[in-house]
């Protein structure tokens, strides 16, 4: 295990750091490459000699050369100079840097589970956006369609790199971001820990590494109108979009509107690219020997299929115990391999909300003072604005949050009189409607290290429906198999 790293922060020592002592080899062959492209009378046979001193490299070379989308009917080639021949160097050089990259961060054993299943989601996510820019610019040349395809793949590198370093520092980080769930302030916290943002030092060592000029633009530049650096920014939305626990149809439409005026096509025929595309996504990862991304890689045509799908009007979750027994399953699985404290909650609130069958759910963390209770992750209908409205005083005999808490028992609110000026708006935030809570509520303690750091909420308030004993005893059912997941991953 490597040891934490120096309190040194800055973009400067951190691209130093990446370049010199962490990714050395993936820092060189970028570079070999770069300067092989200026050389056209010796580059192919360069090329070749490069990389053949590593079997497993040229294995996932000639694998990828040789897949469906590079090689279109032509003979198999067994060779990367002849590969080259064939594909053209550019082709050839951008597929020796992604299976590089990819040997560089997936195979990397120095890294905590949480920090390796955030490196590989990230780089999943890197490797369909970068396959969604090159669909975009179908009707483009192919050196133009490549030199996008690596932009994009590199586009978050900094942050990838950083986190294959692997060490205390990275594990403290990791966990501070776990805890955070606002995009805004973890940029916050990265820049505090660091010195600099993931943004930054992702262009610090695009320019140290030579990586062109389409990622430094689409870097500095993300609102240029030019279709390759527009299509790199659209894929990344699209990308991110895509992977959102519970997909805002709405945006992920107005983004595939723009991705098909970039394409000259229509909005249905760029839907039918993005679905095929996902498929050729898998198979291109299993080409270059990445497995673990595709299980991180969302179902897009399923995604892309209910877009235009109606929301029927008044009609409220109900209990599904398929899916509650679905996620009862994946819990236990999180139990056995020790899943990271966002997994577990994830699916539990997912469980809770379409299992049990509750209009909403939400996780609250109290403050560091633990005098404070707010939800910091909300499902299901208004989750938003519960999420930035509720603020809870924990004090008064009569808070049934606070008993949750203090007992750490599972509490079961039938109903609730927001007329009553004595009880809940005692310790209730003053901007909040208490009649939101008139229809009652089920909450149930987060217990970590024997300690109750916060609550499960659910609620049918949206449906005006009261909670049931079955409703009540899934809920804790789940909620349990939670805090049976933090006991044994959280030492």
């Amino acid at each position: 295990m490597k040891t934490s790293l120096p309190i040194t922060k800055g973009v400067d020592y951190w691209t130093k750091r990446i370049s010199d002592q962490e990714m050395p080899a993936l820092c060189s062959t970028i570079r070999d490459l770069e300067k092989l492209a200026k050389d056209d009378v010796s580059s192919l046979a360069s090329l070749g000699r490069s990389v053949m001193h590593d079997n497993a490299l040229t294995t996932r070379i000639l694998r990828v050369a040789n897949s469906a989308i590079y090689n279109k009917g032509t003979s198999h080639v067994t060779t990367v100079s002849r590969a080259a021949v064939v594909l053209g160097f550019d082709t050839i050089r951008n597929i020796c840097i992604t299976a590089k990259l990819l040997t560089s961060l997936l195979e990397n054993h120095n890294l905590s589970e949480s920090v390796y299943q955030r490196l590989i989601k990230l780089m999943a996510h890197s490797f369909q956006s970068a396959m969604i820019s090159r669909v975009m610019l179908k009707d483009y040349d192919e050196a133009l369609r490549e030199e996008v395809f690596i932009a994009s793949l590199l586009y978050r590198i900094g942050e990838s790199a950083f986190w294959s370093i692997g060490g205390d520092f990275v594990d403290h980080l990791d966990q501070a971001l776990l805890a955070c769930d606002s995009p805004k302030q973890q940029k916050v916290i990265v820049r505090e820990k660091l010195g600099t943002s993931f943004s930054q030092l992702t262009q610090s060592i695009a320019r140290a590494w030579g990586l062109g000029d389409v990622l430094t633009t689409s870097l500095s530049h993300p609102d240029e109108r030019m279709p390759e650096i527009r299509s790199i920014f659209l894929a990344n939305e699209i990308t991110d979009a895509l992977n959102q626990p519970h997909v805002n149809a709405e945006k992920l439409n107005e983004l595939l509107t723009a991705a098909a005026e970039i394409q000259n096509i229509s909005l249905e025929q760029c839907k039918a690219r993005l679905s095929r595309c996902a498929e050729a996504t898998i198979r291109l990862a299993e080409d270059y020997g990445a497995i673990e991304l595709v299980q991180h890689l969302p179902d897009t045509a399923e995604i892309i299929s209910t877009l235009d799908k109606p929301e029927p009007l008044q009609q409220f979750r109900e209990a599904n115990l398929v899916l509650q027994l679905k996620k009862l399953r994946e819990l236990t699985e999180f139990a056995i391999h020790k899943a990271d404290f966002n997994q577990v909650v994830q699916t539990t609130l997912e469980g809770v909300l379409d299992g049990v069958g509750v209009d909403r759910c939400a996780v609250m963390l109290l403050s560091p003072n633990r005098k404070q209770l707010s939800p910091r992750i909300a499902f299901g209908d208004d989750a938003d604005k519960f999420k930035q409205q509720l603020l809870i005083e924990m004090s008064g005999d009569s808070n049934p949050f606070l008993q949750s808490i203090n007992s750490k028992k599972a509490k079961w609110l039938h109903e609730f009189d927001e007329r009553a000026p004595a009880d809940m708006d005692a310790f209730i935030g003053s901007d909040f409607d208490l009649s939101q809570f008139k229809h009652g509520f089920v909450v149930a303690p987060i217990v970590v290290n024997d300690k109750a750091i916060g609550l499960f909420y659910a609620d049918k308030q949206f449906s005006a429906r009261q909670l049931t004993q079955q409703d009540f005893d899934s809920f804790c059912h789940l909620t349990q198999l939670a805090n049976l997941c933090f006991g044994l991953t959280v030492k």
